[in-house]
């Protein structure tokens, strides 16, 4: 029982119910369980193998584990009198984000096609702690992006020393996944500094590190092959000299950003205030650039101006040919190289070169980087890029934001590994030659549809005023698609008001015509007559992984960190 102040002297009262099975758990629990008050192992077996649980398993025994984990969370038995579920036990195993998740946990798909094959999971300017301008840069951001699942760690802020943040990677690189984790290095060092990085990288890594000739090499290994090894990527050095091709910069122009769809604005949760970020930026005017795009676009890369030792320790080249974008995206069938284009960069090559991109990246490295205008670290739209097969998304880590929620969403995908097989329609050829045009608009090939049943634990998260002062929350979910531009949808529940339990029993369908790379994504927000909405959790899941039925889905906080309790039970079906 909770009570809320209303005045001085009076106090309303409302009950904390649990939350009893609603009408869709109690129909399959009574179409499993035969109308019986009891679903035994086998019966529970079927279920599951009706469900396609084939990455959880479905045999007998693990519908046995299953049921015994119940048993022994719910009622606390260490020996077992009976071997079956009540419907409140049945409940209860639907209701749990451990036993019940929505997708799996575990690698799953082939690792071992070349590295170009995958997405990778990137962070951009991982060593800072907050803005891209003022903040500090620690090897402590680097470790958190590792512990997240990024396998691709690399402004003008205060330096770091390289010793700490190499042996902060060394520390943590593969504490989530074992596949490999990619350094992209930004330097502008002399010949006798270079052999002076070189030293401390090998020193640093040793055996760790992977060794590899991309200018002579037609087929890069595969995350398997590279299992626990270090990659450096960098351009190789070159004399300082000024870009002449200015007319392929980033503008720093504003642009629609990510918070300006469907969905609406961004939380005014900045890392930094605006006011402190415009005093920064009105001195630093010109980093309008990524480094790799300040200096020559058409240096020649020749060994002289690099020590023999560094330039050993580049495992994937970095490089950018004369020409414009055109010759840019040129692939080369002896040569594997990486190349960088800004947000901006990006939407103009797709929107003129869009099967030439889809080209490159199946085989040479895409990398994609925020637009130096960013200086609040937030980020941008990331499915342009992976519609284009752009392996490489760099995304500012720092802050947070829907952008970055689709960024952790994707990334879920394989058992949270950092890698992500790009779907077939990236790699097809065609017998002439063709590829996916990520412009051309086909028509819907799968249908989902999504059932938002009810939801919980809130009051185990948060304090019991959080939301509202004088009664229990008034919660709403809003749910949608973000994908290809055809399929990016967004729904609402309506509010439930007065109760931290709310049953919705809503259903939303959604046709996909990319559901390969689409996003199911969950907000939950709390009514407010007044004032803004308060945000009661997020998240948001890789259709192509979504398990089929009743499942039960976490939420996380705006940093991307999941609630102890708070989940939704929702219902997943593909028709």
């Amino acid at each position: 029982m909770g009570s809320y102040r209303m005045c001085l002297f009076f106090k309303r009262k409302f009950r904390v119910t649990e939350p009893g099975p609603v009408d869709d758990v109690r129909d399959v629990f009574s179409r499993y369980a035969d109308g019986q008050t009891h679903m035994s192992p086998e019966q529970l077996q079927k279920l599951m193998a009706d469900e396609r649980r084939d990455d959880l398993g479905s045999s007998l025994e693990d519908a046995e584990r299953l049921v015994d984990e119940v048993l022994r969370r719910k009622h606390h038995i260490a020996k077992f009198t009976r071997r079956n579920l009540t419907l409140d036990d049945f409940n209860y195993l639907l209701f749990s984000t451990e036993l019940n998740p929505p997708i799996g946990d575990k690698v799953h798909q082939n690792m071992d096609a070349p590295l170009s094959h995958y997405f990778i999971f990137t962070g951009h300017n991982s060593y800072l702690t907050g803005n891209q301008l003022s903040s500090k840069c620690s090897g402590l951001p680097i470790a958190d992006a590792l512990r997240r699942g990024d396998q691709n760690c690399r402004t003008l802020t205060k330096p770091v020393k390289l010793g700490k943040c190499l042996e902060s990677i060394k520390a943590h690189a593969f504490t989530t996944s074992k596949y490999p984790v990619i350094i992209t290095l930004e330097d502008h060092l002399t010949p006798k500094l270079q052999s002076k990085v070189a030293k401390m990288i090998t020193q640093t890594f040793g055996e760790m590190l992977y060794y590899h000739d991309s200018e002579s090499c037609k087929e890069f290994p595969s995350p398997e092959e590279l299992k626990g090894k270090i990659l450096i990527s960098t351009k190789p050095p070159k004399e300082y000299l000024e870009a002449d091709d200015a007319k392929e910069k980033d503008s720093g122009e504003k642009g629609k950003d990510s918070d300006e769809d469907v969905w609406g604005k961004e939380p005014e949760e900045l890392i930094s205030t605006q006011s402190e970020l415009d005093k920064v930026s009105n001195s630093i005017n010109y980093i309008n650039q990524d480094d790799e795009e300040r200096g020559s676009r058409d240096f020649d890369t020749s060994c002289s101006l690099q020590a023999p030792e560094y330039k050993r320790l580049i495992a994937i080249h970095a490089g950018k040919p004369k020409g414009g974008l055109k010759m840019a995206l040129k692939v080369d069938p002896d040569k594997i190289r990486r190349l960088s284009l800004s947000e901006q960069l990006l939407e103009k090559a797709v929107a003129s070169h869009g099967a030439d991109v889809v080209r490159f990246t199946q085989k040479n490295f895409l990398r994609i980087y925020p637009k130096g205008t960013r200086f609040n670290s937030s980020n941008y739209k990331p499915q342009i890029g992976w519609m284009s097969g752009a392996q490489m998304i760099a995304f500012n880590m720092q802050g947070y934001g829907r952008a970055l929620w689709l960024m952790q969403g994707m990334f879920r995908a394989n058992g949270g590994c950092g890698y992500v097989k790009k779907p077939d329609f990236l790699m097809n050829v065609g017998p002439n030659g063709q590829v996916f045009d990520p412009n051309e608009i086909s028509s819907p090939k799968k249908t989902l549809k999504v059932k938002v049943l009810m939801g919980d634990g809130w009051h185990l998260d948060f304090k019991k005023t959080h939301f509202d002062r004088y009664s229990p929350p008034d919660f709403y979910v809003r749910i949608g698609i973000a994908g290809a531009p055809a399929d990016k949808a967004m729904e609402k529940t309506e509010v439930k008001f007065n109760t931290w339990t709310p049953i919705w029993n809503e259903e939303f369908t959604f046709k996909l015509t990319v559901p390969e790379l689409a996003l199911l994504r969950v907000e939950v927000h709390e009514y407010d007559n007044n004032e803004k909405d308060d945000f009661g959790g997020q998240t948001c899941l890789p259709v192509s992984e979504l398990r089929q039925g009743i499942r039960a889905v976490p939420l996380y906080n705006r940093k991307g960190v999941k609630y102890s309790s708070t989940r939704l039970l929702m219902r997943f079906e593909f028709v």
